[in-house]
């Protein structure tokens, strides 16, 4: 499974690729909005960062709309998708750049058939929303499996992002289901290396070595 990080801080971002593990980043509207930069110029550092995909969202409503903006994100550089809300215009967006060759990530994704009809149209990836689906009491990784299967079913290519991740837990399920790829938060990030063993080995590992090192001397 491949791992995004979420978020459009750069020094998150340049913390998590020091790790070895980053695949791609994702952001959104909300993020780019919290560091205060100019967007363009904060998906440009983001993009000279990572190698592989980012996502950026487009604001228009209207396909058309969508496609000028579609157009104007990919100049910043050619790891830049194009993320789109699945609505109706969304759709008509998604197939006009897919035949134009630019990926796009369908994101708010709530339900099976939303996935199912953004593959028809030529998404490169889906985004289900599984934190919030939890919040309003429905199980959002079962979501996560239904799409997998329906794409099982038909050899559709579209990756499976998923996103809206709160815990560990999630990751793990994600996996376990065999998503794509799961973007995280950078503190969730962090959380997937935590093990209270880990840290109660190493105190041991040392303590054992300084002891070593007294009756050496």
């Amino acid at each position: 499974m491949k791992i995004f990080i979420d978020t459009a801080n750069v020094e998150e971002i340049k913390q998590a690729n020091d790790l070895g593990v980053l695949d791609g980043v994702t952001t959104n509207p909300t993020l780019l909005s919290r560091e205060k930069n100019n967007p363009k110029k904060q998906l440009e550092a983001i993009c000279k960062i990572v190698n592989g995909p980012v996502s950026a969202e487009v604001i228009a409503l209207d396909a058309l709309g969508m496609v000028r903006e579609a157009d104007d994100l990919c100049k910043i550089s050619g790891n830049i998708v194009i993320k789109i809300p699945i609505t109706t215009e969304g759709l008509k967006a998604t197939k006009i750049l897919s035949t134009k060759g630019i990926k796009t990530n369908l994101t708010l994704c709530f339900s099976p058939l939303q996935a199912l009809l953004a593959a028809k149209a030529g998404a490169g990836y889906v985004s289900p929303f599984v934190g919030r689906l939890d919040d309003v009491s429905t199980e959002g990784l079962n979501l996560v499996a239904d799409i997998k299967l329906i794409y099982g079913n038909y050899g559709i290519s579209t990756e499976i992002i998923v996103a809206s991740i709160r815990s560990p837990m999630h990751v793990l399920e994600a996996a376990r289901i065999g998503a794509d790829i799961a973007t995280i938060p950078f503190k969730v990030i962090t959380q997937l290396l935590k093990h209270p063993l880990t840290d109660i080995g190493i105190e041991r590992f040392l303590n054992d070595w300084d002891n070593l090192k007294r009756t050496e001397r």
